[in-house]
């Protein structure tokens, strides 16, 4: 269940104070996160993080370098919103935590979000606290708060898929030419996995996408519906798009706001996938903006967050 609250005129002229580690129990260690406190009292937004070995501040060895998690954690201190950015278990400051990054399922992240909110409660007790999902995360987020009482304050789903898995990496795979020689063996393992079968031999082509030390993570997440979990939502739900984002398309969040219509919608037209403005006409520097922690984030963002916050219309 979800409680809509407020933000008192108040919290918004409050600075922001320095950021600080904050730690909370995984199973067989600490989680870490950055906790970027406001005011006493003031809401909290929990931010969980996309695919693969995404870090708290929405960076990844991959290849991305946005900052976007710890600039929106800045943007909303501003605004008088406290936030906190967390690491996957196994992974970076939460390697304690796991000593396989790779051993997890969907279930297991929404263990970790039940563990932080409970850690955010302990220190703020009367907060009330947002849950935000970005890309996969916004899987997470969804399973986490469709999955039992957590009192949250309202969900944000940031480029989150509004199909299956399954349909998403169909359509991906088939996107690319290079595939076409790979499809009959790709689309094999695909049917195996979305039957909860592992597959031990893949391709070496195939290998980076179906290799089996992730192949447990991608059945869980195959299982998932997310038009089905967020039409059981009850309480405020915002859907973030950005207009460019070359990864999660605008019809999967009017996918999601179809399947509940009571979600607010709102589309970021210069945004790409790690919300950062971008030309509309040039792939290459969609991609580059992945790389460049001083470009701000795409006009809107903040604002559309911190309105959702502070139960604006």
């Amino acid at each position: 269940m979800l409680r809509p609250r407020h933000v008192s005129p108040e919290m918004h002229a409050m600075s922001a104070a320095p950021a600080v580690d904050l730690h909370a129990r995984g199973p067989g260690g600490l989680l870490e996160g950055t906790w970027q406190p406001a005011a006493p009292g003031a809401p909290v937004v929990l931010i969980v993080p996309g695919s693969g070995p995404t870090d708290r501040d929405g960076n990844n060895p991959g290849g991305v370098a946005a900052g976007t998690y710890r600039l929106l954690a800045e943007g909303l201190a501003e605004r008088g919103i406290a936030s906190l950015r967390i690491d996957k278990r196994g992974m970076f400051g939460s390697r304690p935590a796991a000593s396989d990054p790779n051993a997890v399922t969907l279930g297991d992240y929404v263990d970790d979000v039940r563990a932080w909110i409970a850690e955010i409660r302990r220190r703020e007790a009367a907060a009330p606290v947002w849950l935000l999902g970005h890309s996969e995360g916004g899987l997470v987020a969804l399973a986490a708060a469709a999955g039992g009482p957590l009192g949250l304050a309202g969900v944000i789903l940031a480029a989150a898929p509004g199909r299956p898995l399954g349909a998403v990496l169909r359509e991906q795979l088939a996107a690319n030419p290079a595939n076409a020689g790979l499809m009959d063996e790709a689309l094999g393992v695909l049917a195996r996995l979305e039957r909860g079968e592992r597959v031990d031999s893949v391709s070496p082509v195939l290998r980076p996408l179906f290799r089996p030390e992730v192949q447990d993570f991608l059945i869980s997440l195959l299982r998932v519906d997310p038009a089905a979990l967020i039409a059981g939502l009850r309480g405020p739900v915002l859907i973030l798009q950005g207009g460019l984002d070359l990864q999660v398309g605008r019809a999967d969040a009017e996918t999601l706001h179809r399947a509940n219509p009571a979600s607010r919608l709102v589309l970021l037209p210069e945004a790409n996938h790690v919300f950062k403005a971008v030309a509309a006409d040039d792939r290459a520097a969609n991609i580059a903006a992945y790389r460049d922690p001083a470009l701000p984030l795409a006009p809107g963002l903040v604002e559309a967050v911190a309105a959702a916050v502070a139960g604006a219309p």
